[in-house]
């Protein structure tokens, strides 16, 4: 039986290791501090008993469990990532933990007012009567994914302790930078040597998804001229008016909180200006790979149109891929998703399968040769101060686990 005491503990430790990435930084991994982590799981995975533990000079970890089987049986793996959001301060988490939740408001931190409310975030109510694990409203908590890397060497400690369950050979990656586009930009893929993988890196339990969003990614830069305010007639070129021009030209209601299912959006995530400049970063996200190159194809249009519109190069726009649809690359090897919601439904949990909206390394590796859908860690409100997860969550995703490598075995006989 998992120790539920020893799983949360590792998970703090975890969280209390700062590794915010970077996206403004050309080094892998692209923080320092994310080393900390790093280094903590190099070590552990060699305590826990583990053979080829390795971590490269770009902070990639990898490990493998050999097969306690006489047969041949597919190498599979789990994947996740220690790096956390920039979107939010990952620094001096102070982890919350409320027992036997009630279902009513948790004051996340009384001095500032700041409630995490079922009122307002109604999943909540899923977990009466559960242990959760929140913030204390001044950071992010680092559940994404941080409760993944705890249940994957959770459930690879528990499969060492008991050789009873029969399993093939294991392979374990852990990766950096993956909150900024780049977990899988470094994976060795033919060092790995898996047939497939899992990464642990979704939400709700009972999460299985083999689709997500086609991304990019956009840096728009408004160019203008100051002068004196006094003098400014038919001199001044204040960008910030021509960044709220283009902002207002696309379509409004197609953004993150207007949206749902297989819609995409755009995302203005930061802007900064002056008068003589201005820039914007925006994300581009459509599951429909044609509604996708048509969303950056708009975005294009907008800005030629304007410099043609003010006789000016008002406008520089420089859009990148980030990574696309893995759906194309799981569809011919289903069983791997068949296998992980077998998994689910011999351990009572409802598989939802469903679209991500948004990404995971998965989704690269995929292109990469590693067919790698995903599968819940637990967390919820993730990127924010309203971060939690549920202790029975990250066991339940133990659980999946070990369950994914005995059927795994189980069918190869």
């Amino acid at each position: 039986m998992l120790n539920k005491d020893h799983i949360l503990n590792r998970f703090i430790s975890y969280i209390t290791i700062d590794t915010e990435s970077d996206p403004n930084s050309n080094t892998t991994p692209s923080t320092e501090k994310q080393w900390d982590l790093a280094n903590k799981l190099y070590e552990e995975l060699k305590t826990i008993g583990m053979s080829d533990v390795t971590i490269d000079n770009n902070a990639y970890i990898m490990a493998t469990l050999p097969s306690n089987v006489g047969h041949e049986v597919p190498t599979i793996g789990f994947i996740s990532h220690f790096d956390t959001s920039p979107d939010y301060s990952g620094a001096n988490v102070k982890p919350q933990i409320i027992e036997n939740y009630d279902g009513s408001d948790i004051v996340l931190n009384e001095v500032e007012n700041i409630i995490l409310s079922p009122d307002y975030f109604d999943d909540l109510l899923l977990y009466k009567g559960q242990t959760l694990i929140t913030t204390d409203g001044t950071t992010l908590l680092g559940a994404d994914d941080k409760a993944g890397i705890c249940e994957i060497v959770s459930a690879i400690e528990y499969l060492i302790q008991h050789p009873e369950i029969k399993h093939g050979t294991i392979k374990v990656g852990f990766t950096p930078d993956e909150e900024i586009g780049r977990g899988a930009h470094k994976f060795d893929v033919d060092k790995f040597g898996a047939d497939w993988a899992y990464t642990m890196d979704g939400s709700q339990v009972g999460e299985l998804e083999y689709e997500n969003f086609n991304a990019a990614g956009a840096k728009v830069k408004f160019n203008g001229k100051i002068v004196h305010p006094g003098s400014a007639k038919g001199k001044m070129i204040n960008s910030m008016y021509y960044a709220t021009e283009f902002i207002n030209t696309l379509p409004r209601l197609e953004t993150p909180e207007h949206t749902e299912g297989y819609q995409g959006f755009f995302h203005l995530y930061a802007m900064n200006g002056k008068v003589e400049e201005t820039n914007l970063q925006y994300i581009i996200r459509d599951h429909d790979f044609d509604k996708f190159e048509a969303r950056k194809a708009l975005m294009i249009k907008v800005a030629n149109d304007m410099n043609e519109k003010y006789g000016k190069t008002i406008i520089e726009i420089e859009i990148t891929d980030q990574y696309f649809n893995m759906k194309e690359k799981i569809e011919p090897v289903m069983h791997i998703v068949d296998i992980a919601e077998e998994a689910m439904k011999t351990l009572n949990i409802q598989p939802i399968i469903k679209p991500i909206r948004g990404g995971t390394d998965g989704s690269q590796l995929s292109y990469m040769g590693l067919p790698c859908p995903n599968i819940f860690a637990g967390g919820h409100n993730f990127h924010g101060r309203y971060e939690y997860v549920p202790v029975e969550s990250i066991l339940s995703a133990t659980k999946v686990i070990c369950k994914i490598v005995e059927l795994t075995q189980e069918r190869y006989k």
